[in-house]
């Protein structure tokens, strides 16, 4: 006999697929993001610095009051207490193999402490006013300083003696860095907004910009090539052989107090008196992330191996963020297995396909939800009453609406149901009719409801009052969506009032 072919495969109700939101959170916001658990340290006064010991395991040593605190990186207790100042400690930073810490303070004594010791190693006095920043040249036995006297000392570590004074500036001296390529170079900003460079070898300034606005913070490139000043709310980029300035950008609302990098130098972290910390993109100047903090910012660093960040603010607090830094956990090659062993016998289960290889596809047999064996059946009044479970997803119920238009089985659905069918069916629309994704559908939904049911009104007091509910509800959207409008004719008004001018 002759074989008829059987009927198409059941297909499952289609879930109906909404435009995505765009998406906001990036590689970079997850990677800031995930320098959590903060622990805050709250000092006497304010902290005007913050560094990081370059050499494990990393110290970090903050600047506050008359002292210096050294706190361990990983649990933030402290490990050594500096107070041999009389006056406020306005900056430190560590020598390069991280052995020795120098600070500076408010009566011009400049101060060298070794980190295995508590000994003061060598003191430094020449300047008249205040000192902001001091920081050792690389590779050699000298460093330099820059006070509110507008003087730039060049210092012998081996004897405290100053080996030369540099005048060129004409206000305070907040800043200063020295050149990671050339230890013969190094840079000093000023409060009369100029930058200069600083030539050991001719004791004269090869380079002199003008940034603008006061000098509160300088970071130079590893390469050497190029820098940064910070001043007022604007941070600005510089060519370090011409004097080109190459960019300006400014993202803080207030003046932007400190600067440094990230272990790759490819992020600028800066932070502002505006209680913010921004991070940008180096290639672009363009800001990847944010960080709001509960007070004016005055220093910010970032460990070398980008495990903590750690910002000091006006208030006297130090916040400490640490990032988990994921271990190797790449497993040991193992040895072959033994023939005739189980792993012998499962070789290869976990296998991936290569693009040489014929893969052949499996297909799983579809489990069919409650909803879908009974639509399977064109039992529509009894699916619907499966898909109004309040366990089922709205989108579930709409796209079981949408496919029962499709099929002309709406009307089917909805007749002969007395207050206990109506109930969740309009429970549903009550909750749902007003998203704006549903609302076309349900709205017909419901002029259908009103058709089959509209002598039946006044017979139960459940499902009159659910209409009653649903009645105030798409009453209160109409209002809303009227004051929209008025407010966006308002502003059309406003938006072509301006464009006129």
């Amino acid at each position: 006999g002759r074989v008829q072919a059987g009927a198409a495969d059941y297909k499952k109700v289609a879930i109906k697929r909404f435009p995505r939101l765009l998406q906001r959170t990036t590689a970079e916001n997850r990677f800031w993001d995930s320098f959590q658990d903060p622990i805050i340290i709250k000092e006497f006064a304010s902290v005007t610095s913050v560094v990081v010991n370059p050499v494990a395991p990393h110290e970090i040593a903050a600047c506050s009051s008359t002292r210096v605190q050294i706190y361990d990186a990983t649990t933030c207790n402290v490990k050594r207490t500096i107070s041999r100042f009389k006056t406020t400690v306005h900056g430190c930073s560590f020598r390069n193999d991280g052995n020795l810490l120098l600070a500076c303070d408010e009566s011009g004594l400049i101060q060298i402490f070794e980190m295995t010791g508590r000994s003061i190693l060598r003191d430094f006095k020449g300047h008249t006013r205040g000192v902001h920043v001091a920081k050792f040249l690389p590779e050699t036995s000298t460093l330099f300083s820059g006070g509110d006297d507008a003087l730039v000392r060049l210092w012998d570590i081996p004897t405290g003696q100053t080996i030369h004074t540099f005048q060129g500036h004409k206000d305070y001296v907040r800043a200063g860095v020295s050149c990671p390529s050339d230890s013969n170079l190094f840079l000093t900003g000023s409060f009369d907004h100029t930058v200069c460079m600083w030539d050991v070898r001719t004791r004269a300034s090869g380079l002199e910009v003008d940034h603008g606005s006061p000098v509160e913070s300088l970071l130079m490139f590893p390469s050497g090539t190029m820098f940064l000043s910070s001043g007022g709310n604007q941070i600005r980029l510089w060519d370090a052989l011409t004097g080109r300035m190459l960019t300006a950008f400014s993202n803080h609302q207030k003046t932007v107090s400190s600067m440094c990098f990230d272990s790759t130098s490819r992020r600028l972290v800066s932070g502002g008196l505006d209680c913010q910390v921004k991070i940008y993109d180096i290639g672009t100047c363009q800001v990847v992330h944010s960080l709001k903090y509960p007070a004016p910012v005055l220093s910010v660093a970032v460990a070398p191996n980008d495990s903590q960040l750690i910002v000091g603010m006006a208030t006297g607090l130090l916040s400490v963020k640490h990032r988990k830094i994921a271990a190797d956990n790449t497993p040991a090659p193992r040895r072959p297995p033994r023939t005739g062993s189980y792993r012998y016998l499962v070789r290869g289960h976990d296998h991936k396909a290569t693009p040489a290889d014929v893969v052949i596809q499996y297909r799983k047999k579809d489990k069919l939800q409650p909803h879908d064996k009974l639509l399977k059946a064109f039992r529509y009044g009894e699916a619907l009453d499966a898909v109004l479970d309040p366990n089922v997803m709205p989108v579930v119920t709409f796209s079981f609406l949408q496919e029962l238009v499709v099929r002309s089985g709406l009307t089917i659905a909805l007749r002969g149901r007395d207050d206990k069918g109506l109930k969740p069916l309009l429970t549903f629309l009550t909750k749902h009719i007003i998203n704006p994704r549903y609302a076309p559908l349900l709205i017909d939904v419901l002029h259908e409801i009103l058709t089959l049911y509209a002598d039946a009104l006044g017979q139960s007091r459940v499902i009159d009052d659910l209409f009653l509910l649903l009645s105030r509800k798409i009453a209160a959207e109409l209002r809303f969506q009227r004051k929209l409008m008025e407010f966006s004719g308002a502003m059309d008004m406003v938006l072509a009032q301006t464009a006129r001018r």
